[in-house]
């Protein structure tokens, strides 16, 4: 594990201090303007550094109980799972545990599992696990918890809400693929239709049509996270329909969408983490060069943040939201894609638009819920 997270935080931050180191062909123009300025792709070294000489208290234990899938799942569970052994390694936690959650039925009692172990700190994955996690909090006071894409109007005091501005990702992944279309078609294969998704989805749609008003945008959602086979399918689908770019927004079940997509010779765009080292295992992976960017959801950097906060005694309830601004919210370097310096500037544009507040989405939320298309917001 410990060889895997320094592999993890070497590559980032290579990638940080220059996304070029991380294109296989250096001399291409289309390579040279390669993505997120280096404040946007904070590493999780970096965010070590920031916290001084913090350590954890002895016998201090932080566990996990994981949405359904496992810890290498390539996107929400492993990022969350990253950060939390960064954290470890950064502040001295000697005591970590995770549970792996097969089903939506076994979320009760793994949360149980994990607290019968007296840790100072449980995370837990997903928005399907958010419920039962309040409801965990309020029985065990003495734990404090922290939910990843969890929302509640309200929280105990031992319980943080980590939330997204996902429709920010969603948008700057939706400029990028309209900037790459030759077909003025696109695609975005969506997981479970719960509002992290649906703001990924709808994001996606907003950020295309504000780059090319005429394109079309083909979306589905699917009854699972876990189905890489129905990924595929819906992503040949797209395809077939004349999409040539394919963005993946729904856990394993879009990677599955994006690497037949790359496969059959289109663009793709990944989510959460950088795709490139895990679907495509590092360039590897057939289709690999097709693999335009990621749109980076910050999971490890919530978890990094609120199990430090833990560590430091400074842990309150409440909810805590990452967005472009504060850099939980970003996009990958281009990798080994041929990626135009045009397309290249205008994600950038795009990217730093949000950052500053001159570009809005025209997707509504607070404090990340989702609160429907047609809803007034920011404008």
């Amino acid at each position: 594990m410990r060889n895997k997270l320094l592999l993890i935080l070497a590559t980032l931050l290579v990638c940080a201090l220059t996304a070029a180191s991380c294109s296989s062909n250096d001399d291409k123009e289309s390579t040279t303007a390669t993505g997120a300025s280096d404040d946007a792709l904070i590493t999780l070294e970096q965010e070590c550094e920031a916290w001084g000489d913090l350590q954890a208290p002895d016998g201090f234990r932080v566990n996990m109980v994981t949405d359904i899938g496992k810890v290498d799942d390539g996107t929400f569970n492993e990022f969350a799972y990253d950060g939390m052994l960064a954290a470890a390694q950064c502040f001295g936690i000697e005591h970590t545990g995770v549970i792996e959650t097969a089903s939506q039925a076994d979320y009760i009692a793994n949360l149980n599992t994990s607290a019968s172990e007296n840790p100072d700190l449980i995370i837990t994955v997903g928005f399907l696990i958010g419920t039962d996690t309040l409801e965990a909090a309020e029985e065990n006071p003495d734990i404090n918890y922290v939910g990843v894409d969890q929302f509640h109007t309200e929280y105990p005091n031992n319980y943080i809400g980590v939330v997204f501005s996902e429709h920010e990702g969603g948008f700057i992944a939706g400029a990028l693929a309209a900037s790459l279309s030759e077909t003025n078609i696109v695609g975005v294969v969506g997981g479970i239709e719960i509002p992290p998704v649906v703001k990924f989805v709808n994001g996606y749609e907003a950020g295309a049509t504000h780059v090319n008003p005429n394109i079309q945008v083909l979306k589905v959602y699917n009854e699972s996270f876990a189905d890489p086979a129905k990924g595929a399918s819906d992503a040949q689908q797209f395809i077939g329909e004349g999409a040539d770019v394919v963005f993946g927004a729904g856990g394993p079940t879009g990677s599955g969408g994006i690497k037949a997509a790359a496969e059959a010779g289109a663009f793709v765009i990944g989510v959460d983490q950088d795709e490139y080292y895990t679907t495509f295992d590092g360039g590897s992976a057939p289709g690999s060069a097709y693999l335009a960017s990621s749109a980076i959801k910050r999971v490890d950097l919530s978890v990094f943040r609120n199990i430090a906060e833990a560590v430091r005694g400074t842990f309150a309830g409440g909810s805590y939201t990452l967005t472009v601004e504060n850099s939980g919210i970003t996009y990958a370097p281009f990798h080994d894609a041929d990626i135009s310096s045009e397309a290249a500037a205008e994600v950038e544009r795009v990217r730093v638009g949000l950052a500053d507040g001159s570009i809005k989405t025209g997707i509504c939320g607070i404090d990340g819920l989702f609160l429907g298309e047609n809803s007034a917001c920011d404008s």
